[in-house]
């Protein structure tokens, strides 16, 4: 379940992986509902947005509470100073963003009310979202996100398939 110095445990692994999994959707649907004209489909979008989003926060929190009981793997050996620098911002670059993204939904689903045309009364209309000042951070962080992730990815794929050091294979189940 805990990690070793050389490889996450199961726990960190299956936070990593489901938190990934749920961020793409979330930017997806997110992408979708900003780009939808009719509102019925804006409002099925957000249905599964805002829910998504919630168990993004839980598993968010609960990962840097987890890190609390449980260390983090050493540095891949190797790995130049500056590698694990950058490394290091760009984790609490995604706790930030994340964060930040979940804060301006909130604040833009408790601003707008849009919560009973999401969720209850079929009759209500959707509020223009970008009337409300936490929808600029919260489309400004979706593509930061993006920008992220592809950094993430990217420097996972270098060190698989460059630099051969067995990066990902920390970061997967099993031995």
């Amino acid at each position: 379940m805990k990690s070793t110095p050389d490889r996450y445990g199961t726990v960190a692994i299956s936070i990593h992986w489901i938190s990934a999994i749920l961020i793409l959707a979330l930017l997806g649907s997110g992408f979708r509902a900003a780009n939808a004209m009719d509102a019925t489909t804006k409002a099925g979008l957000l249905r599964f947005h805002i829910p998504v989003a919630i168990t993004v926060l839980i598993l968010t929190i609960f990962r840097i509470v987890w890190w609390r009981f449980d260390r983090k793997p050493l540095p891949v050996k190797g790995s130049p100073a500056w590698q694990q620098r950058i490394a290091r911002w760009v984790h609490v670059a995604f706790y930030i963003v994340i964060l930040g993204m979940i804060a301006s939904g909130i604040g833009m689903t408790v601003l707008s009310g849009a919560a009973p045309a999401v969720f209850s009364d079929a009759g209500a209309t959707l509020p223009n979202f970008t009337d409300y000042p936490p929808r600029a951070p919260h489309g400004l962080g979706a593509f930061l996100l993006v920008g992220l992730l592809i950094f993430h990815a990217g420097a996972a794929l270098y060190h698989q398939f460059v630099r051969h050091d067995g990066l990902l294979r920390r970061m997967w189940y099993g031995g």
